[in-house]
């Protein structure tokens, strides 16, 4: 099912302020959307919006084309999962999956079939008649999973399900929902603060902050080509780079002069508009090439290595004590305290209007 936002605002009574305002999006069926943003940012507010559990304030929503801003959630044909369980201890875990479809007096052999169906693809058949008490984390949090699938509905709402996990559970489930979602190809709508999550399983990612979206597209757009500073620093681990300086003399150049760069031919056609202007530069860690033969090089002090077996993460010091963050393959030495030259990858390179944090294009 289409899934589409209208303008839509939340203002709760009493404020002065929107919570959320201006949020235009399109989510087509059987996308993977994954709404991302910082604690506060407004993306379970929307999350609830959706689902009919919070008003909406101006704007509408809409499904396959129809407005459902009153029609109440029971009407919605949604399912939900939280990031609470809410899993009833006393019932088994059949009788956990079937309750919304016993509350709905629907037939019993459609319950079964629908509740060993759903099992059966969570892989949880032989706990069927457990008790929530008698099984894991990882296994409840699929009870959960199983409780909405039975329902069959159009749209899946998940509001951060697998936070509550360890971080090796959180990443086998991660990929049993990718799986899940393509075996069942329900538009499915998922929030979280996890960048990792938001960038292994979404179709569509949904980047907010302060209420408003930042930048809506596939991961590797919002990767490679950030609309502005705080989508660039906000995905991607390490963080991209940030540099501040002008534009002078067709050159990039670090406020503090240390950090000079000539931009790519193609860079240039935007930058010649920013000569004598305030720009940012932006370098994902992994795009730092070695210094030795390179024309725009810089020296730094490496400061701490992290060693993470695939690569290592260096904390490089500039001599104007400015940080930077690269990112090496693994089996490359570097020791603290060594003295190391890097160069840029100019075809790597974003670059940002400091006054306003948008990228230039």
């Amino acid at each position: 099912m289409k899934v589409t936002l209208k303008n839509i605002g939340k203002k709760y009574e009493g404020r002065e302020e929107f919570t959320i305002r201006n949020i235009d999006l399109e989510i087509q069926d059987k996308d993977f959307c994954v709404i991302l943003g910082p604690s506060g940012c407004g993306k379970t507010t929307l999350l609830r919006m959706i689902a009919g559990l919070n008003s909406v304030t101006e704007g509408d929503i809409l499904f396959n084309d129809r407005r459902i801003n009153t029609v109440s959630p029971k009407d919605r044909d949604i399912a939900m999962v939280f990031q609470s369980y809410a899993l009833y201890p006393h019932m088994t875990v059949y009788d956990n999956m079937a309750f919304s479809l016993a509350m709905r007096k629907e037939r019993k052999k459609v319950i079964d079939d629908r509740v060993k169906e759903a099992a059966e693809s969570l892989q949880m058949t032989e706990y069927l008649y457990s008790k929530p008490s008698d099984i894991s984390g990882g296994q409840r949090q699929r009870v959960a999973l199983g409780r909405a699938m039975v329902r069959k509905p159009r749209v899946f709402l998940m509001d951060e399900p697998l936070s509550n996990l360890d971080a090796k559970l959180r990443e086998h489930m991660r990929v049993e929902l990718v799986r899940l979602h393509k075996r069942l190809a329900t538009t499915t709508i998922y929030v979280t603060h996890d960048q990792t999550e938001a960038m292994t399983m979404a179709s569509l990612i949904v980047l907010m902050n302060d209420g408003i979206i930042q930048q809506a597209g596939k991961p590797e757009e919002l990767y490679n080509k950030p609309e502005n500073i705080f989508v660039a620093k906000f995905i991607g681990s390490p963080t991209m780079n940030i540099i501040e300086g002008s534009m002078e003399n067709g050159r990039f150049k670090s406020t503090d002069g240390i950090i000079s760069i000539g931009p790519s031919d193609i860079d240039m056609k935007s930058l010649s508009l920013y000569e004598g202007k305030n720009v940012s530069v932006g370098i994902r860690p992994e795009r730092f090439e070695s210094g030795d033969h390179h024309l725009d090089k810089f020296d730094c002090t490496i400061d701490v290595v992290e060693m993470l077996g695939k690569e290592k993460i260096i904390y490089a010091r500039l001599d104007n004590d400015y940080e930077l963050v690269i990112s090496t393959p693994g089996h490359y030495e570097y020791i603290e305290g060594e003295r190391h030259s890097f160069g840029f990858d100019i075809d790597a390179l974003h670059f940002f209007d400091s006054d306003t944090g948008i990228r230039i294009n």
